[in-house]
């Protein structure tokens, strides 16, 4: 359950009382979205942008690709050390903590995640994913996914009109990338008592131009 906000809270204080409650680690079981539009494309280096636990960065590395795993949270960032040091893949990632509102890594990446980057706390999330883009290689791909529905006990107003995939794209105005994938997806969520929801989740995949 994501905790409730301080009126002291900084985006830094806030995830950190966050994952230093989550004692599970990494499963390295990747998002789906990842699994299904990245398992074919060949190995390179990748960021993972509110890298959070460490699943997608932990399965990235064990197929191959060096890893960058980014978040605000020293607690988060500090169990996908652990969890990949566990899973044999300690010296394919690396982990940097920005602050995703004011820095980002400078470096170009073959894969650049933004993987539900949600929070409830004041944060421009288009601005992050435009600013994204930027970080991606020639030939590179830009994969996004987000919450384009919330389930009842979500943090948020279930009501609350995400984007969904398109308007992403919409907003992220790329016309020259190539459509990889730009589509919402039904998912069965499960909540921590046990409760079931219907959910959306909203995948956005463009490939940059190689010229």
């Amino acid at each position: 359950m994501t905790p409730t906000i301080l009126e002291s809270d900084t985006a830094e204080s806030f995830w950190d009382r966050h994952w230093s409650g989550m004692t599970r680690p990494s499963s390295g079981t990747p998002s789906a979205a990842l699994e299904r539009l990245v398992a074919g494309r060949p190995a390179g280096r990748a960021v993972d942008l509110g890298c959070g636990r460490g699943d997608d960065a932990i399965w990235l590395a064990r197929n191959g690709w060096q890893v960058v795993a980014v978040d605000v949270s020293q607690a988060a960032l500090d169990t996908v050390r652990r969890s990949a040091e566990a899973a044999g893949v300690g010296r394919q990632i690396t982990c940097s903590r920005h602050d995703l509102s004011t820095m980002l890594p400078d470096r170009p990446f073959d894969l650049v995640l933004s993987m539900f980057t949600h929070t409830p706390l004041e944060f421009d999330r288009t601005a992050l994913l435009r600013a994204a883009a930027t970080l991606v290689a020639p030939g590179g791909l830009l994969l996004i996914a987000g919450h384009g529905s919330l389930a009842p006990w979500a943090w948020s107003d279930p009501e609350i009109q995400l984007p969904k995939a398109q308007d992403v794209a919409d907003a992220l105005a790329l016309p020259d990338w190539t459509v990889i994938e730009i589509a919402d997806h039904p998912r069965e969520a499960r909540g921590p008592d046990g409760q079931v929801a219907q959910v959306l989740d909203s995948v956005t995949a463009l490939e940059r131009p190689v010229g």
